[in-house]
């Protein structure tokens, strides 16, 4: 059970940043350095105990390489789903003018002409490419016995968010995760392409990218079980 308490309060918090400094105070230039850094101490606070996986990308990732065993797969789901959803409802209690437009904007644009759709290709792709690199680096660094004891993992796993944010989230807004893209679909701010109607394509571009990063791993270290 305590794994998948770490596990809800890590991608609570995940969850939480991005919410409060991408969409509900959106404009904050430092939100990529944020969303990182979160990640980062909430993996140094909760890896021993979970892997601090926050993701369930991850979690699929972890599950194909052979470190997360099959009965805890779902168990881990749902503990990083409902700790996005309590991330949502924290952040607009912390937030409730904002909270409180966007409810208000989203009821006004229903009697609007509906924007043209936006293209899915390049948010597969960007979406796919980063969560892929996000996996990989995760199994590479934190799971990998070459890498047994080094205290780097945290920071690097961080910053491949980091750097994701800043290349590709004005393509795809830079979720790289599938509890993040519920989050952000809970919010469903005006303006931005992450919305219940899209989440599909994010969560196949995600979750794709974790199984091959999963299978890759297995194919490139075969003796690392």
């Amino acid at each position: 059970m305590n794994k998948y308490i770490v596990e809800l309060i890590g991608t609570f918090f995940l969850v939480l940043t991005v919410s409060c400094t991408a969409l509900l105070s959106a404009g904050n230039p430092l939100t990529p350095i944020a969303i990182g850094s979160v990640l980062m101490v909430m993996i140094y606070a909760g890896g021993h105990i979970s892997g601090g996986h926050y993701n369930p990308a991850v979690s699929l990732g972890a599950l194909l390489r052979g470190r997360l065993s099959a009965k805890d797969f779902v168990p881990y789901l749902i503990s990083q789903l409902v700790g996005a959803a309590l991330a949502v409802i924290a952040a607009k209690a912390l937030f409730p003018a904002e909270a409180n437009s966007i409810a208000i904007a989203i009821e006004a644009s229903k009697s609007v002409v509906p924007a043209a759709s936006p293209a899915l290709l390049p948010i597969f792709l960007a979406e796919f490419l980063f969560t892929f690199a996000l996996v990989y680096v995760v199994l590479n660094v934190a799971t990998a016995k070459g890498n047994a004891g080094t205290g780097f993992y945290g920071l690097a796993i961080g910053f491949t968010v980091l750097v994701g944010a800043i290349t590709v989230g004005g393509i795809s807004g830079g979720a790289f995760n599938p509890a993040v893209a519920f989050g952000v679909a809970l919010i469903a701010k005006p303006g931005v392409v992450l919305t219940f109607s899209l989440i599909w394509i994010y969560l196949l571009a995600q979750f794709l990218a974790g199984a091959v990063a999963g299978l890759l791993f297995r194919a490139l270290n075969p003796d690392d079980k």
